[in-house]
Parts: structure tokens; C-alpha cells; sequence
């Protein structure tokens, strides 16, 4: 791929030899922009992501220079992406800048898919907090545009991570509204056993019997098929478990549901936390 990146290199001062010169009407502009577009692209193909994520923001200038701002975020995208291989504040950097330009011009569902992948460069980074922050961004944008699905499904990485980061009341705000809308969607009302177990494990960590008992009351109103499930089951048998402060019938009720449902690991991290706040409570009370 040495010769990609000898015609990038060619392009690349080719562009900027049109930079320097005098054109007609911003015609330099155009053509330099051009050019950046080909390096760009002989550079992706070398795989030398810093040459191609430079040409990039050239040519994202090139387009601002002609007032073209849609072109010029989508060559900022194109930067970000190139930086997500070798440097992922940059490339976060100026995807933030392509959004800012997208929202400016009305296009807020590239917007809203933009910030989603910002979450999502965060979440690898487990850099769980600034991810909460940028699928908010999303889901809201997604709801403007009346993108529901898309929307609901930035708000659920939202209450996981909120409950991660032991931020329980949020967290079941969202699931439990998640759940409600999805009732009325044929397409989504199977999702909401799920949504309203992970609301009730969030629940559990409060080590609070009643709150749960009233919650489990709520959630069979919403959804009448959740008094038969095993999501319903498992909520009840560990309220049960609460309430008698008995660590062995919690680890037993989720070892039963586990042996039918694989649980996974979010949930297996909340319902940890669950345990150790019982195993807590049961100790205070050895001691009073």
C-alpha cells in the first residue's frame, strides 16, 4: 500500500499548492477540496489513518470556506473515524464538531446517530458517565424527530449505566417509562418483562421490601401477562428473601431463575449489589 500513500502525499500538496494560488469565485477552494477527498481516500487504503485524518479536516476547512456545512461535517466524520483508530479524544473531538454543524443546519437525526456513536466511543473507554450524557443527548434528538425505537434504545443504555454507577432512582424511572410506552407497540410489548425485572433489580438494592412489594403491584397492572413470568417470580422470591433478611433464599431464588434464564452480566452486577446490601442489613441487625 506504499504507492496509496505516495498519491495521498501527491494529492495532498497538490491541494495545497491550490490553496496558495489565486482562483475565481472560491473555485481554489472547490478544487483543493477535491484533491483532500482523493488523499483522503489513498490514505484509508495505506491504512496511515493520521495522514487521512488530517486531509479530512482540510477538506472539512475547504467546505467551510464555500459555506457548504453539511459537506464539511461529513468530512469531519470522516476525521473522527480515522482517529477512532489511534486516538479516541480526537475522534470525539470532531465528531462533536460535525454534530454541532449537522444540529445548525436542521439535520438533528444525523445529529442524534452521531452522538450515539460519541456514547459509544466513551462506552469502550468505560468512560461510563460521559456516555450517559451523550445517549441523553441522542435519545433526545431521536425523540424530536419522532424516532421512538432508536430513542428508546439510547435511554435504556442510560438506566443501565445510571445503575451502574449506583444512580437507582433514575435508572427505574427510565425502565419503568421505557416499559410503559412499550406496551402499546405489538413490536416491543415482549421487551417489557425485561424492562421491568431490570427496574425491579435496581429496586432490590434499597433493600426495601415494601417499595418493591408496591412496585411488583404496579408492574402487573401495566403488563397483566407479568404476574405469570419468571421475571415476576424472581422479583417476588427476593423481596421475599429481604424481607426475612435470608442471604441463602436470595442466592437460591437467583440460581433457580439463572438455571432456566441465563442472567446476564449487568444484571449479575445489580443483583451483587443486591446481595451485599442484604448481607449488610442482616449483619446490622445480628448487632442491635
Amino acid at each position: 500500500m506504499g504507492d496509496q500513500e505516495a498519491k495521498g502525499d501527491e494529492y495532498e500538496k497538490k491541494a495545497e499548492k491550490k490553496l496558495k494560488g489565486w482562483g475565481i469565485f472560491g473555485s481554489k477552494y472547490d478544487d483543493a477540496a477535491e484533491l483532500f477527498e482523493k488523499a483522503g481516500n489513498c490514505y484509508k487504503l495505506a491504512k496511515t489513518w493520521d495522514k487521512a485524518a488530517n486531509v479530512y479536516i482540510q477538506l472539512a476547512n475547504c467546505h467551510m470556506k464555500l459555506e457548504s456545512k453539511h459537506e464539511a461535517a461529513s468530512a469531519f466524520v470522516d476525521a473522527s473515524v480515522c482517529y477512532k483508530k489511534f486516538d479516541s479524544k480526537e475522534a470525539i473531538k470532531y465528531m462533536n464538531l460535525a454534530v454541532q454543524m449537522y444540529m445548525e443546519i436542521g439535520r438533528l437525526s444525523m445529529a442524534a446517530k452521531y452522538f450515539k456513536e460519541i456514547a459509544e466511543t466513551y462506552e469502550k473507554e468505560d468512560s461510563l458517565a460521559e456516555a450517559m450524557e451523550f445517549y441523553e443527548k441522542a435519545a433526545e434528538l431521536y425523540e424530536g424527530e419522532e424516532s421512538t425505537s432508536q430513542g428508546n434504545q439510547c435511554k435504556l443504555k442510560v438506566a443501565q449505566f445510571a445503575a451502574v454507577l449506583e444512580q437507582y432512582e433514575k435508572a427505574i424511572e427510565i425502565f419503568e417509562a421505557v416499559a410503559s410506552h412499550s406496551m402499546n407497540n405489538n413490536l416491543t410489548r415482549y421487551s417489557v418483562k425485561g424492562y421491568l425485572l431490570n427496574a425491579g433489580l435496581c429496586r432490590l438494592v434499597g433493600c426495601d421490601p415494601i417499595a418493591i412489594s408496591n412496585a411488583l403491584e404496579k408492574y402487573q397492572e401495566m403488563d397483566p401477562s407479568f404476574s405469570n413470568s419468571r421475571e415476576c417470580k424472581l422479583l417476588s422470591d427476593l423481596a421475599a428473601s429481604i424481607e426475612e433478611e435470608d442471604v441463602d433464599k436470595f442466592t437460591d431464588a437467583v440460581k433457580e431463575f439463572d438455571s432456566m434464564t441465563r442472567l446476564d452480566q449487568w444484571k449479575t452486577t445489580i443483583l451483587l449489589k443486591a446481595k451485599n446490601a442484604l448481607k449488610d442489613l442482616a449483619h446490622q441487625e445480628d448487632f442491635t
